[in-house]
Order: C-alpha cells, then sequence, then structure tokens
C-alpha cells in the first residue's frame, strides 16, 4: 500500500508582528514634521482583526497608511491579507479608516483553489478543513506542482504551507 502525502495551504497573519509595526509606524508619524498637528493614530482590535486609523483628513490617513505598508513588509507581513475600508467623517472634523485583517482562507477562495487544482488535472486530492486547505497525493512531485500553482494562482489571499507529510 503506497504511502500518501499531504500538506495544507493556509493564510495566516502574525498579530503580534502588526502590533510591532504599528508601534514603529507610530513613532515615525510622532516624528514627522507633515504629522505635527494631524492628531494621527493606529489602532489595533486583535479579537475583531482590524485596524483603525484616525487622522485630521483623508490624505493624513492615505499617508499614514502608507508607512504602516512599508513597515508591515519589511516584516514579511502579506499585505494582501490587508482589506482596506472605505475613508469615513468621524465626529470632531476627523476622518476614519478601517481595515479588517484576513486570518484564514476563506470558504469561497478555498473552493476556487480546489476547483483550480482539479482543472489542472493533478493527481491531488483537496479538501477544506475550517480555514485551510489539506492536498493529499501519493506523489511528492504532484505536491509540489500544486504548490507552485497555489504560489502563483491569483487567489487574492497570500497562501503558507505547513504539516508537510
Amino acid at each position: 500500500m503506497a504511502q500518501e502525502f499531504s500538506f495544507d495551504a493556509v493564510s495566516e497573519v502574525d498579530l503580534n508582528l502588526v502590533g510591532e509595526s504599528i508601534q514603529v509606524a507610530m513613532k515615525e508619524i510622532s516624528n514627522r514634521f507633515d504629522f505635527k498637528a494631524a492628531n494621527a493614530s493606529i489602532e489595533l482590535d486583535a479579537k475583531a482583526k482590524k485596524l483603525t486609523l484616525r487622522a485630521v483628513d483623508e490624505l493624513k490617513i492615505d499617508n499614514a497608511l502608507d508607512i504602516l505598508n512599508t513597515r508591515m513588509a519589511k516584516r514579511g507581513l502579506p499585505l494582501k491579507n490587508f482589506q482596506r475600508g472605505k475613508i469615513e467623517s468621524a465626529l470632531g472634523q476627523t476622518a476614519r479608516l478601517e481595515v479588517s485583517i484576513q486570518d484564514g482562507i476563506p470558504t469561497d477562495k478555498a473552493k476556487e483553489m480546489a476547483a483550480a487544482l482539479k482543472a489542472a488535472k493533478l493527481k491531488v486530492n483537496p479538501s477544506i478543513q475550517g480555514n485551510q486547505l489539506r492536498v493529499s497525493s501519493r506523489s511528492k512531485d504532484e505536491l509540489q506542482k500544486a504548490m507552485a500553482m497555489l504560489r502563483q494562482g491569483g487567489f487574492g489571499v497570500e497562501v503558507q504551507f505547513k504539516n508537510f507529510r
């Protein structure tokens, strides 16, 4: 009987690295001359997996988000997993932007990935398990091809691979 090999395709965001990125970005924002009267702040709600940026106007929010994205990219965080919302006018003549953090592969994206693997006629068995996609096969070569395909596929989430068996 042949041995079955598998891996899990996941999409995870390390919230500790996000917190560190926010601290470094806030330090830079507090030191920059163009942010002196901007009243800019960035907050992380780890339970709701949401970032909230506040500033005086939309331009300052865009600049603060750009600084934060730069800091997160330097730490290797997947920027695809941060969905930007609309800038809202808040009370007190300030603006607010909420950015949701997508942790895990949504079911519709996992179905799309599984369909793409089947359409490529690879000898693999994809199965959706919660917020991850398990891919199994008897051939390690087929799994390598499946990994390459998932890496380059434009599924809207950053994919990492874990639990190689």
